[in-house]
């Protein structure tokens, strides 16, 4: 991983940035609450990530036009649930910037946290499933928890909005 350059959140026209990661998965609303709260509390902003994963097999070029279009399609209506469900938890004045990646999620989040050094926090939600705590959680604490270059903030996906809204 390059080496991250120093923070220049004090110049004038920076802001700090919390940044989450938003899929389909049932604690990405925990973690993009939890995102907006502490933003909220801190007059900070927020960045939404969406990162669609290549097929597996792509053999014939109009399939992974499909599937490229599909994930656009899906990435836009998760965008817009979740801009619905800000503005009902009161969050309409908040500063957020949705971003749509291609390529390898963690991948996609580490390039995005090295080109815009204005994002401070990474928060995830944590599954609290048998299976484990999730794909990014998983690589993250596997092969960059010493290494990330910002803190990570894991939410448990077990909590309920007035217990994450406490913890923000």
């Amino acid at each position: 991983m390059p080496a991250r350059t120093k923070r220049t959140l004090h110049e004038k026209g920076h802001r700090r940035k919390y940044m989450a990661v938003v899929d389909e998965t049932p604690e990405c609303e925990a973690a993009i609450y939890f995102t907006a709260c502490r933003a909220s509390n801190t007059d900070s902003d927020v960045v939404l990530l969406f990162a669609i994963e290549p097929e597996e097999f792509q053999h014939w070029l109009t399939v992974g036009e499909i599937h490229r279009e599909e994930g656009e399609q899906k990435a836009k209506a998760v965008f817009r649930l979740y801009q619905r469900k800000l503005k009902g938890w009161g969050f309409e004045k908040l500063e957020i910037e949705e971003i749509l990646r291609h390529g390898q999620v963690t991948d996609e989040i580490v390039a995005l946290i090295e080109e815009d050094q204005d994002i401070a926090f990474l928060v995830l939600g944590a599954s609290s499933s048998k299976e484990g705590p999730g794909k990014i959680v998983s690589w993250i604490a596997a092969n960059q928890a010493g290494d990330f270059p910002v803190p990570v903030v894991l939410v448990p996906g077990s909590l309920d909005l007035d217990e994450i809204a406490a913890l923000a």
